[in-house]
């Protein structure tokens, strides 16, 4: 079996530290990849951190915007080759026989869904072990294709912050003549500027102060409000058609749903510790909405990623050694990088 050396977490409460395991043998239609960079996602801090509630398994190798080449494949498989760059994304199985997955929607996967890390393997019944590692090994038809124009190291976030931004936009019509606001500018507000500035949305980012006012204008975002001030909201109300709400913390999600249109829809994305409420009246005097939406299928994932390569968008990142993620962990927490910390796989390998 194809070992790798990896950082796992061995308790909520301990730092990351080094981990040596054992991937299964690749079978008929596995492709086995040698990870070059994988995107550090803020979920990933609160999976090994246990602060979700899940009955979590450790050691947890975290990671789940994986980018790499494949180094050699199933004797069934037919989308990938040895040299090839591949992408593994938030999930790497799922039931297959649902109508979700049938539908090509496997994050809404009815039966079992297998997580990229924190699930169990179908083939071996193990737990599964995320890209904070050198080596994945993953059915072809969970792998996604990354191409030459864009680079493996701005491509990785695209696997989890990308489409979970991506598919809300789609989802509810971001395009020319739409007004979208993006709630916090962070791992994932960034890329939802981006992507709604390159459907041709009309876009205006939601920020907790004004710091962030070149960089906003900088992703293609028309103007940046500073949230702080209250007349902000006086301002925007019933101005937007869409919001993403990206953000991670405890906010009220009632001020944000009085920025909408008659029909506006509040997409959630962020997934706070907290449960949020709100205020029944801001939605039912307008008609507005609040969804969710949870990153995006295989199909879509691949779309966003053909997206991202013909518009030349990548993810901005802070490329860093396996070594530092401790110290990311308590960055991300003071949302000291912009926008994505990326770890260099080959500062395990040496």
């Amino acid at each position: 079996m194809p070992s790798a050396k990896a950082y796992a977490a061995h308790q909520s409460k301990e730092p990351l530290k080094p981990f040596d395991l054992q991937r299964r043998e690749p079978g008929p239609h596995d492709v086995l990849i040698d990870i070059h960079f994988c995107g550090v996602c803020h979920s990933d801090l609160h999976q090994v951190r246990g602060e979700w509630g899940f009955d979590n398994a450790y050691p947890m190798v975290p990671g789940h915007e994986i980018v790499g080449k494949v180094e050699a494949v199933g004797n069934k498989v037919s989308k990938f080759k040895p040299g090839d760059t591949a992408g593994v994304g938030v999930f790497v199985d799922s039931c297959r026989s649902c109508p979700s997955c049938k539908e090509g929607l496997e994050q809404y996967c009815e039966g079992v869904i297998t997580w990229t890390y924190g699930g169990v393997e179908k083939e071996t019944g193990k737990p599964t072990y995320g890209g904070y590692s050198t080596k994945v090994v993953v059915d072809e038809n969970y792998a996604l294709k990354i191409s030459p124009k864009l680079k493996p190291q701005e491509a990785a976030p695209l696997l989890c912050a990308g489409i979970t931004t991506y598919s809300p936009l789609k989802q509810w019509g971001a395009g020319p003549g739409k007004k979208v606001g993006v709630l916090g500018l962070g791992g994932l507000g960034h890329m939802g500027v981006k992507l709604a500035a390159a459907m041709g949305a009309e876009v205006t980012v939601l920020s907790s102060s004004s710091k962030k006012k070149d960089d906003a204008a900088r992703l293609g975002a028309k103007a940046l409000a500073d949230m702080s001030n209250p007349k902000s909201f006086s301002d925007l109300a019933g101005f937007f058609d869409l919001i993403v709400d990206t953000v991670s913390a405890d906010h009220d999600l009632t001020k944000y749903a009085e920025l909408l249109k008659r029909d506006g829809t509040l997409a959630l994305v962020g997934l706070p510790a907290k449960a949020p409420s709100i205020v029944p009246f801001a939605l039912t005097g307008k008609r507005r909405k609040v969804s969710g939406s949870q990153v995006g299928g295989v199909m879509e994932t691949q779309e966003m990623l053909d997206f991202c390569a013909a518009k030349g968008l990548g993810a901005d990142v802070e490329v860093i050694p396996m070594q530092k993620i401790n110290e990311a962990f308590e960055r991300m927490l003071k949302n000291d990088v912009r926008y994505r910390f990326v770890i260099d796989m080959v500062s395990l390998k040496a």
